[in-house]
């Protein structure tokens, strides 16, 4: 393998690894919520937090990408 090729699959790695996380962290969420009989509001709270830091995440990945294709990052 060529060293573009290596660093391709570890880009492609570290991505997964991060929708990985977030999907653990979105289902240890969602059992604390029914555990803890958080009412209606506070669940609707809590998910649209979560929503918007992985949003957040995820456009930056984009905005980077469109940087770096345009050259200017």
């Amino acid at each position: 393998m060529s060293l573009e090729q290596i660093e391709l699959l570890e880009t492609w790695g570290l991505k997964l690894f991060f929708v990985a996380i977030f999907l653990l962290i979105g289902l240890a969420i969602q059992d604390v919520l029914k555990r803890g009989n958080v009412p209606k509001f506070g669940r609707y709270v809590v998910w649209l937090v979560l929503f918007l830091g992985c949003s957040g995440f995820i456009a930056k990945g984009i905005i980077e990408a469109l940087w770096e294709g345009s050259g200017v990052g």
